[in-house]
């Protein structure tokens, strides 16, 4: 059976007549006869009944039709389908991202995405930038969103592009600064106030570069960082926070994590800022991966 006595069967069965159909298909009526039998025997079942005045379709024919008809309509389809999928209109896009991203770029990013590609599905996979280098290298996802590492290249395998860059702002437990634990001038706080607070951050084995620029701050400033809480995920860090546990230095997107009990502040004077960007396995020709990074620099803060 192929794909020509599928097109025999579905116009033979329209027209109910092998004269006009062997016409509607540009052919002679004896060909056309003899590729009706041929199916017929492939399938062990009459299609037809025929009388020298009539044809009409066999119960069996007329319950096949449907089937026959939307396979025709997948085959029709084909073609459009693999244009769409070399243009990178359709497919799959694994695309893995650090935690605070999913406050700053990941939302804008993903939209942008889908409202150009909507045939494309998208699988977002929450990771550290350490786990998700190791993803790409093993050929497990299309990009991801990291921070990139400092004072060491990232492997010959990956391409990197910045996108974002963003100051470090503090996250304080809302009771320090109403019973004055803590205080504020003029509506920032003063570096040398960190002086012996508690903080709460991302390891240094997951986040290496956030990790410094953080405990690179507080050396700077108060001569050192004393940690009482490590955690990987920005929620869990900011759920700390509202808990009384410490203070945080997270990207000032995080002011779009609202939480109860925490409250988000500027530093006094020149605060860190945090680069997050786009990595892909170099050589990469997925058409949707193409997209995607076009869709990225379109984004990127210049």
């Amino acid at each position: 059976m192929d794909v020509r006595q599928l097109r025999h069967f579905v116009t033979v069965a329209e027209t109910l007549h092998f004269g006009r159909a062997a016409e509607r298909l540009g052919m002679t009526q004896p060909p056309l006869s003899q590729s009706i039998l041929s199916l017929e025997q492939a399938l062990g079942a009459a299609l037809f009944t025929r009388t020298k005045r009539t044809v009409s379709l066999t119960p069996f024919g007329a319950a096949w039709l449907p089937h026959a008809r939307a396979a025709l309509e997948r085959m029709n389809a084909l073609p459009e389908i693999a244009r769409r999928l070399r243009e990178g209109e359709a497919g799959r896009l694994e695309l893995s991202f650090i935690s605070t991203a999913d406050y700053s770029i990941l939302p804008d990013l993903v939209r942008r995405y889908a409202q150009l590609c909507p045939g494309v599905e998208i699988v977002l996979t929450e990771a550290t930038s350490d786990v998700q280098i190791a993803a790409l290298l093993a050929g497990r996802q299309h990009a991801g969103l990291i921070i990139p590492p400092s004072g060491m290249a990232l492997p010959e395998a990956l391409r990197y592009r910045p996108l974002v860059s963003e100051p470090l702002v503090m996250a304080l437990p809302e009771s320090w600064l109403r019973e004055g634990r803590l205080s504020l001038a003029a509506g920032r706080l003063p570096p040398e106030a960190l002086a012996g607070l508690p903080l709460i951050i991302f390891p240094r084995r997951s986040a290496p570069v956030f990790h410094d620029l953080v405990t690179g701050y507080f050396a700077a400033h108060v001569g050192g960082a004393h940690v009482v809480q490590e955690a990987i995920q920005m929620q869990t860090i900011i759920s700390l926070v509202s808990a009384g546990m410490g203070v945080a230095m997270v990207p000032a997107s995080l002011r779009n994590l609202a939480r109860a009990g925490v409250r988000y502040v500027d530093l006094a004077g020149p605060a860190p800022c945090l680069e997050t960007g786009i990595v892909w396995r170099a050589g990469d020709t997925s058409p949707t991966l193409e997209r995607f990074l076009a869709v990225a620099q379109a984004g990127a803060v210049p």
